[in-house]
């Protein structure tokens, strides 16, 4: 059945007062009311789905993670009724507050190698990334035996523990974690170039490195530097929850959730500092006045109100049903429901008013994006068609 459905910056700088004179693409212009919201897969549900992903093995399957530890799979198809457990490390979980089973990646070869990669918290003090491998006689299924652990990170607090897991175009694991949790990062962590906390870190899942499950790529920023762990990529986040890559440019976008004032649009690059606990956005933090030497600025931000506190970082549009959107990075606000398309030069555009608590995006195998919200829904965009005289 055929769907209706559902920015490119270049940095050659580091920046911090302002990014916007970065040259612009020519985007269509967005028409007010022009997208309307609705439930993808009217006869599913789940319990709070917070990711979405699509493997690259022809199959045309869609895998679904609910944060108390489930992945669940079915066709891509809005009158499927049918829907299939393909991991359950539900008791392996822990869920309380903003723990649990916060995201996965399949690996670029999956139609070969079967493997699974997930981020989840088996206790409330730890967040791990683990590989899977499916089971050698149901492909709708993982074996659960076959869990090797690649990565332990230590969290001091129930919240920010981690979130987003994708391989990039060099075929390394990106990995989102946040800064341990805690009003305005008490620790340090995320200026902390020896923790592994408030960073975007970057491994290489298919070598190892002696006493690890996985090498550290050679030209990552900080391999060489005393004190530094190897596996950061980014620095100076807060709460990466969600970041993707562009597909036709391999930019690396990501949301990064805020303290008290400010959430913010971030563009990722190798040795980036992206200022937290220093700045909230464009604004000083932990001082009156601080120094902006080095830091990288949001590409955008939007202040907290009344409802709009939390972004979930989304994607940069590249499917074809939805040309208007075609080139936008198209995110939402966890709270309030609002979801908007961000250009390249920064300039943003409300599109819906969804009201609903968006956990995450996803994009399935030809490019088209679906929404994750906690009335365990997923949902599409769609064009708003006129009646016609």
């Amino acid at each position: 059945m055929n769907r209706i459905r559902l920015v490119l910056l270049s940095v050659s700088s580091l920046c911090y007062v302002s990014c916007s004179d970065a040259d612009e693409l020519a985007l269509t212009p967005i028409t007010d009311n022009s997208i309307a919201i609705n439930n993808a897969f009217p006869n599913l549900t789940f319990a709070n789905p917070l990711d979405f992903q699509s493997p690259n093995d022809q199959s045309g399957r869609i895998f679904v993670a609910e944060k108390g530890g489930i992945i669940k799979v079915f066709n891509n198809d809005d009158v499927t009724e049918e829907v299939s457990t393909f991991l359950d490390i539900s008791a392996r979980t822990a869920t309380e507050s903003e723990l649990g089973l916060l995201g996965f990646a399949f690996h670029p070869q999956y139609i070969t190698n079967g493997f699974l990669y997930v981020v989840y918290t088996p206790r409330e003090n730890l967040s791990v990334v683990s590989r899977f491998k499916v089971s050698e006689t149901d492909a709708n299924s993982i074996d659960e035996s076959s869990e090797t652990i690649l990565l332990e990170i230590p969290q001091p607090a129930t919240n920010h523990n981690g979130g987003q897991l994708a391989f990039g175009p060099d075929g390394y694991l990106y990995i989102a974690s946040g800064d341990g949790g805690g009003s305005g990062d008490p620790d340090g962590n995320a200026q902390n170039l020896g923790s592994l906390l408030g960073k975007i870190l970057r491994i290489d899942v298919d070598s190892t490195d002696d006493g690890l499950n996985y090498a550290i790529p050679t030209d990552n920023p900080f391999v060489e530097e005393e004190n530094a762990r190897g596996e950061v990529f980014a620095y100076g986040l807060r709460n990466p929850w969600r970041f993707s890559f562009d597909n036709q440019t391999n930019t690396i976008w990501a949301g990064d959730v805020g303290q008290d004032e400010k959430e913010e649009i971030d563009l990722i690059v190798k040795g980036g500092n992206y200022g937290w606990n220093i700045f909230e956005g464009n604004s000083c933090f932990l001082e009156a006045e601080c120094d902006a030497t080095d830091l990288i600025a949001p590409l955008y931000e939007y202040g907290r109100t009344e409802n709009d506190k939390s972004v979930t970082g989304g994607y940069v549009y590249r499917g074809n049903t939805l040309p208007e959107l075609q080139g936008y990075y198209i995110y939402g606000d966890f709270i309030s429901g609002r979801i908007w398309a961000l250009d390249q030069a920064g300039n943003n555009k409300l599109i819906i008013e969804s009201r609903l608590a968006i956990s995450s995006f996803g994009i399935d195998a030809n490019k088209e994006l679906y929404i994750c919200a906690f009335d365990g829904k997923i949902y599409e965009l769609s064009v708003v068609i006129e009646d016609q005289p």
